[in-house]
């Protein structure tokens, strides 16, 4: 079930709710009993390694038009 994160606008509590997709609009109350809340926009961090290269096209004759194999360039 997906998670969505609120932040309460009195009090400044940041605190997650689960819900299914079809209530993610839905207004959500503050743990702390206050409905002056907001919904906030998360990031979502996909696999791969913190820090590492990103992957990077082969050089030389890869063939293809001036990739080296028909010696236009």
């Amino acid at each position: 079930m997906p998670r969505y994160e609120f932040r309460c606008r009195e009090c400044t509590t940041t605190f997650e709710v689960d819900r299914p997709m079809a209530a993610a609009s839905d207004p959500a109350d503050c743990p702390h009993g206050h409905s002056d809340t907001v919904k906030l926009l998360s990031t979502v961090s996909l696999g791969g390694r913190a820090g590492a290269a990103p992957a990077m096209a082969p050089t030389g004759g890869g063939g293809g038009c001036c990739g080296g194999a028909c010696g236009c360039g």
